[in-house]
């Protein structure tokens, strides 16, 4: 199956949605929770964090179109400046879903979904109890991308939580241990298995691939 940029662009548009998302590969499950001035909790569910840096520990990720529909999460933080990030586990994927439903701004996800608001003294958004791993962040800069008007969010670790067994050989943190998921595409949840841990590469240490 080839697809040309013509033949992409032609496709109905949640088939193209399903398998441009798709194609990137397997991509973290993460909560972003944030609190309205209102005092109302939000929450919704994303595939696009990533790392940015450690020193400072910075995480990013990207934001739809804010002119699209409401973007709750997005309004929130630029308010108070203030979000978290919550790893999916296997235990939570059904109710970490429906999150992505258009609920209304009066209206938390947490309560809807039977998820359970956590916060830590000084830090005024919303922590999801069930998750293992859980970033407190403070916003940093929304950085446009022209190209398809989505933003790029930057944003600095001021709280780090993981459980007492998270890490693993060579002091790595196991993400199987805390039974993280992936998404591809839209709406397909994928487990975390790690495979092999290599030592760090060094150009002396290359093994001899041409003779294998």
């Amino acid at each position: 199956m080839h697809y040309t940029k013509e033949e992409i662009a032609e496709l109905d548009k949640v088939a193209r949605l399903k398998l441009i998302n798709a194609v990137s590969g397997i991509k973290a499950a993460n909560l972003i929770g944030t609190i309205s001035k209102e005092g109302v909790s939000n929450l919704g569910v994303f595939n696009s964090v990533f790392h940015l840096g450690s020193n400072p520990p910075l995480q990013g990720f990207i934001l739809r179109p804010v002119d699209e529909v409401p973007r709750h999460t997005y309004e929130n933080f630029i308010e108070n400046g203030q979000y978290t990030i919550n790893h999916i586990h296997s235990g939570m994927i059904e109710r970490a879903h429906y999150t992505s439903a258009k609920f209304e701004a009066d209206v938390s996800e947490f309560s809807e979904c039977g998820l359970t608001e956590e916060y830590v003294a000084g830090f005024e958004a919303p922590f999801v109890k069930e998750s293992r791993l859980k970033m407190g962040m403070r916003f940093i800069k929304a950085i446009p991308i022209p190209m398809n008007d989505t933003l790029m969010i930057v944003g600095e670790i001021q709280h780090l939580m993981l459980p007492e067994n998270a890490y693993g050989e060579a002091e790595d943190v196991d993400l199987e241990r805390m039974d993280a998921v992936g998404i591809s595409g839209l709406n397909t949840y994928y487990e975390v298995k790690k495979l092999k841990r290599f030592p760090y590469a060094r150009r002396s240490e290359v093994p001899n691939f041409k003779d294998r």
